[in-house]
C-alpha cells in the first residue's frame, strides 16, 4: 500500500504544487544523456514528472507505482499518453530491456522492508538489458536530515490553482535504527479540511547498499554525491553486466 500522500486523491492532485522545485530531476536526466539511455524505467514514478521529463526528450519512458491516484494526475498530464504507466511496483514488471532504471528522490529510502527491497533490486535487474544501469539515490545517515523536520523548519502555505490555500508541514515521529517516521499535515482553507500521511524511510548506510547490489547481480561502478545537495546524498551507479 502506497502512502497517503501519494494515494488520496486530495493529496496526489497538490503533490506538485506543494513540492515546485524539481531540479534534482535535472541531474537523472543529465545521467540518462551521459549513458546514452533510450529507454527508462522511472521505479515510484509518483505523478510522472521525470518520466513527462523524458518522454518529452525522444525517451521511451515506463513509468511504475503502487500509488493509483498519483499515476491518473500523470496521466492527465500533458504528454501523459507518451509514457506507458504502470500500476504496481518492480516486483513484477512485464518483460522490458530498459537502458537505465532510476529511483528518484526519496523512493529508494521509502521501499524500507528488507524483502521489499530484495525484491525490487531483482524486479529491476530483470528489467534492464545487459549493460543497462540502474541509478538511484539515499540519503548520508551521518548527515542526520531527520533533525530538521519539524513544523517551524517545515511549515509552508501555497495558493493551489482551482484549490486555495493549502497549509502543510511535517513532523518526525519516530527514529528506530535506520527506520525514520514522520507524519506529513495538510490544511485546506476552502473547506477547512485537515489531512494527514505517515511514511517511513529506511536510512542504509553505504556499504551496506553496495553490497545489496552486489549480491542481486549489479556491478557497483560509481558511488557520486548529489551535485545540488554535496555531502548529503550517496548516488548509486549500478551495472548489470553483459552475460
Amino acid at each position: 500500500m502506497a502512502d497517503d500522500i501519494f494515494e488520496h486523491p486530495r493529496l496526489a492532485a497538490v503533490y506538485d504544487a506543494l513540492d515546485p522545485d524539481r531540479g534534482d530531476l535535472d541531474v537523472y536526466a543529465a545521467v540518462a544523456e551521459e549513458l546514452g539511455a533510450r529507454a527508462v524505467l522511472d521505479v515510484g514514478c509518483g505523478t510522472g514528472t521525470f518520466a513527462l521529463l523524458l518522454a518529452g526528450r525522444g525517451l521511451r519512458v515506463t513509468g511504475v507505482d503502487p500509488a493509483a491516484a498519483s499515476l491518473d494526475v500523470a496521466r492527465a498530464k500533458p504528454g501523459g499518453e507518451r509514457v506507458r504507466w504502470i500500476h504496481g511496483d518492480a516486483t513484477a514488471l512485464p518483460p522490458m530491456r530498459a537502458d537505465l532504471a532510476t529511483m528518484t528522490g526519496n523512493v529508494a529510502q521509502a521501499i524500507a522492508g528488507p524483502l521489499d527491497w530484495e525484491g525490487t533490486l531483482r524486479g529491476v535487474h530483470d528489467a534492464l538489458r545487459p549493460g543497462g544501469h540502474l541509478v538511484f539515490e539515499t540519503r548520508d545517515p551521518a548527515a542526520r536530515a531527520w533533525r530538521g523536520w519539524n513544523r517551524a523548519a517545515t511549515y509552508q502555505v501555497a495558493e493551489v490553482s482551482g484549490v486555495g490555500a493549502v497549509e502543510n508541514w511535517v513532523e518526525l515521529t519516530d527514529v528506530s535504527g535506520p527506520l525514520v517516521t514522520f507524519r506529513v499535515t495538510w490544511v485546506f482553507a476552502a473547506d477547512g479540511r485537515v489531512l494527514t500521511s505517515d511514511s517511513t524511510l529506511r536510512f542504509r548506510e553505504r556499504d551496506e547498499v553496495e553490497a545489496d547490489l552486489v549480491a542481486h547481480g549489479y556491478v557497483v561502478e560509481e558511488v557520486r554525491g548529489a551535485p545540488d545537495r554535496p555531502g548529503l546524498e550517496f548516488v548509486f551507479f549500478a551495472l548489470r553486466p553483459d552475460g
